[in-house]
């Protein structure tokens, strides 16, 4: 028995349980590759549907076991969709509440388990495991995809639940004046899982209880670096009232990251091959292309991409604009159509890409020049990880958090835009555009975003910051 429990210590066994979103998902899967190369049994669970996203890391560790649970039917989740990248922004919402009710087959597998886990990971949107792990008694660490700043900022909403003086002003000032640099933001770009709370309601009670659970979980591990949010890690740490906080970050993809193969279907289908994208950004020069998506979930609305396209022409800068159709939840009509003379008046300097693109390929590949952004967590490590500046038009959830990080803290990017349905000006976009490519500054901005790749880079050797993090996490699970 000493020795059976002496193997369990040295390879804990921890049930994995990612939030069914693609910027979401993939760090997680990314982490947990890293855990199973440090000897720690996983099991991953998921719905049927997002089986497949976890093919290339199965492939890699047949040794990861699945716990594969039906997922329940929601009154504002079509039939047949279980991610959120095929649903509406709005979708999040339902989508936790709805994986709530797996609570109990979640316990009944515990129970039933002859060796069941002795800690749980699961995404900073599925709090309700919380619970679980404490009717268990064991622990559960909360996975952060988003950042230090960002989540300070989420954390602080819920746990003050602050209110607007005039309920009708969107462009309020919420001010966080005990987090570092004392962010505020308006209202409208406040948190929209926040902003549709309302007080009684069992779906957003529900997701307030999630949050504060997040708040009382054992531990969080953040897909972040220390030198890139610092100040933030350490506010949480205070903030929390214990130091279970890791720092991991950036969790890149298993394997060659270079790989074309491991790349290209990551995150779904795409309308161009990977290698013809590289093949394309191989005949231009180098720092002479604009990288233009705004992430898995966003689509912008017909006018959006109207003066993005206008934009895009007339700045004359070489450009791969990925674009992500409509979605079922969305007015087909109204949402993802591309011009239709676009294309042909763009053709040789501009390669359009429909739904899924390489995105970590693209960014590192000596063509590109800056990456308009949406500032998703993921989109943002990505950029520095490869060391592109920005430009940012942040959307919604943690992005504007992001885009201050980027533009006035390290100065790694300018603002092109503001809001999920603000329509930009196409000529003053056409200019920005210009200006990232030759412009005065770039040289300047690029040089940050080097350095800044190169303390990332340096953070996941063997002796960097985020390497010691990762071994410090194992090793406490060890030893809980």
């Amino acid at each position: 028995m000493r020795q059976l429990r002496k193997m369990s210590e040295n390879h804990p066994h921890v049930l994995i349980f990612p939030y069914p979103a693609q910027g979401h998902m993939l760090p997680l899967l990314d982490f947990t590759h890293q855990l199973v190369n440090n000897g720690v049994y996983i099991t991953i669970l998921v719905t049927p549907k997002n089986l497949p996203f976890l093919n290339p890391l199965l492939s890699r560790n047949p040794s990861i076991k699945t716990l594969v649970l039906p997922f329940p039917s929601h009154p504002s989740i079509p039939a047949g969709v279980e991610n959120v990248k095929d649903l509406p922004a709005n979708g999040f919402l339902s989508m936790m509440c709805n994986l709530g009710k797996l609570r109990d087959p979640i316990l009944e597998w515990f129970h039933n388990h002859p060796s069941p886990p002795s800690a749980i990971i699961s995404d900073m949107f599925l709090g309700f495991t919380h619970e679980i792990a404490t009717q268990l008694g064991i622990r559960r660490y909360v996975f952060s995809p988003s950042g230090a700043l960002a989540l300070s900022v989420v954390y602080s909403l819920w746990r003050e639940m602050p209110k607007r003086k005039d309920p009708n002003d969107e462009n309020e000032n919420f001010h966080f004046p005990n987090i570092p640099n004392s962010p505020k933001f308006p209202f409208w770009q406040i948190s929209p899982i926040y902003r549709s709370y309302v007080e009684g309601d069992p779906s957003t009670e529900f997701i307030r209880e999630c949050y504060l659970a997040d708040i009382a979980s054992h531990g969080i591990v953040f897909n972040t670096f220390i030198e890139l949010e610092n100040v933030y890690l350490d506010h949480l740490m205070k903030d929390l009232g214990h130091n279970r906080v890791w720092s991991v970050g950036p969790v890149l993809p298993p394997g060659e990251e270079d790989d074309v193969s491991v790349q290209s279907n990551r995150g779904g289908s795409s309308s161009v091959l990977a290698s013809e994208i590289l093949a394309w950004l191989d005949k231009c020069e180098d720092h002479s292309v604009v990288y233009v998506c705004f992430g898995s979930q966003a689509v912008l609305t017909n006018k959006q991409m109207e003066e993005l396209a206008i934009a895009l022409d007339k700045s004359g800068v070489h450009f791969i604009l990925s674009a992500k159709r409509a979605t079922k939840g969305h007015a087909s009509n109204d949402y993802g159509v591309i011009p239709s003379w676009f294309e042909e008046k763009v053709a040789g300097r501009g390669l359009v890409v429909r739904d899924w693109a390489p995105q970590v390929l693209i960014l590192k590949h000596r063509a590109i020049a800056t990456f308009l952004t949406h500032c998703g967590w993921n989109s943002t490590l990505e950029s520095l990880t490869a060391g592109i500046p920005l430009l940012t038009w942040p959307m919604g959830a943690d992005q504007f958090a992001n885009a201050n990080l980027l533009v006035d803290e390290h100065e790694v990017a300018i603002r092109a835009c503001e809001g999920v349905q603000t329509v930009p000006n196409s000529d003053e976009l056409a200019a920005l555009l210009a200006e990232a490519v030759q412009g005065n500054k770039v040289e300047d901005r690029r040089l940050r975003a080097s350095k800044l790749r190169k303390i990332a880079i340096n953070g996941i050797k063997e002796g960097g910051n985020s390497f010691k993090e990762l071994a410090a996490f194992v090793k406490h699970l060890r030893e809980e």
